[in-house]
């Protein structure tokens, strides 16, 4: 038989000295006894220590989105509705250790949520930047592990490897498993948006495409972005080679957009 310990002799004096009270017995003497219940895990395997709490989708609809057509081209493609007056801002090719950085920066002064489609071979290299995009709030697109401007015409399982390893490489780095996938070049086939299917992901194209990535002088890239209507998917760039045009021309047409009434929005 076990000893009583420290507690539960001084538990059994108080018993004694209370003169055993009428109805104080049965809890007295429930408190005396070893709880021998089995004690339920903490949750998400922590014992002791609550998980995260679950990320918020920082898209407009901050939920299930569906396309009304593959791929999609504007928000106008897209189910639930957006916002009448609003515009998504995609940024492409990264992350990268200089312009990336300054592209975040950006979208901080400004309060703008974005979407960034990030290519597998450049997370792997700079996962803390991705863990950056996340944490402020910006949403993460799939696109593809080395961007490969042909990938319509990669065997099947290359096609398999460029769009699920993608996915899979990015969720790992982020925490967050992309819903979303952009061919590179936007050069689409029924198999590639097939593939992307199977990983629940929606096919995004571009309605208004700067060719910043050529590098047009800063001036062109303001132009075009300038000429976004309701509803228009933006294409521009953080990776792939000097994006400085790009980040002095966000820097006017981020403004300008919000003077006309239109309103950033995540996918």
């Amino acid at each position: 038989m076990r000893r009583p310990n420290r507690r539960q002799a001084l538990l059994a004096v108080t018993v004694a000295g209370a003169g055993l009270a009428a109805g104080g017995v049965p809890e007295l003497l429930r408190m005396l006894r070893p709880d021998t219940r089995p004690k339920k895990p903490a949750p998400h395997g922590h014992p002791g220590k609550p998980g995260p709490a679950p990320r918020r989708d920082p898209g407009y609809a901050h939920g299930s989105l569906r396309a009304l057509r593959r791929p999609v081209h504007s928000l106008h493609d897209l189910t639930p509705a957006a916002p009448p007056n609003a515009v998504a801002l995609t940024v492409d090719d990264g992350p990268h250790p200089r312009w990336t950085p300054m592209m975040l920066d950006l979208l901080a002064e400004h309060q703008v949520p974005a979407t960034f489609s990030l290519i597998a071979e450049e997370v792997a290299q700079y996962p803390k930047l991705v863990e950056r995009i996340v944490a402020a709030g910006h949403q993460v697109c799939d696109h593809t592990v080395t961007h490969p401007l042909n990938l319509p015409g990669l065997g099947a399982g290359q096609i398999k490897e460029e769009i699920g390893g993608a996915h899979d490489r990015i969720a790992q780095a982020s925490g967050v498993a992309p819903r979303y996938f952009r061919a590179p070049g936007g050069n689409w086939s029924a198999q590639v948006m097939d593939t992307a299917a199977e990983h629940g992901m929606i096919c995004i194209d571009w309605e208004v495409d700067p060719r910043d990535w050529a590098r047009p002088g800063t001036p062109s890239i303001t132009r075009s972005m300038l000429d976004s209507k309701p509803g228009a998917i933006i294409l521009c760039h953080d990776g792939g080679g000097d994006r400085s045009e790009t980040i002095q021309a966000l820097r006017t047409v981020i403004p300008a957009l919000k003077q006309r009434g239109l309103a950033f929005v995540a996918l």
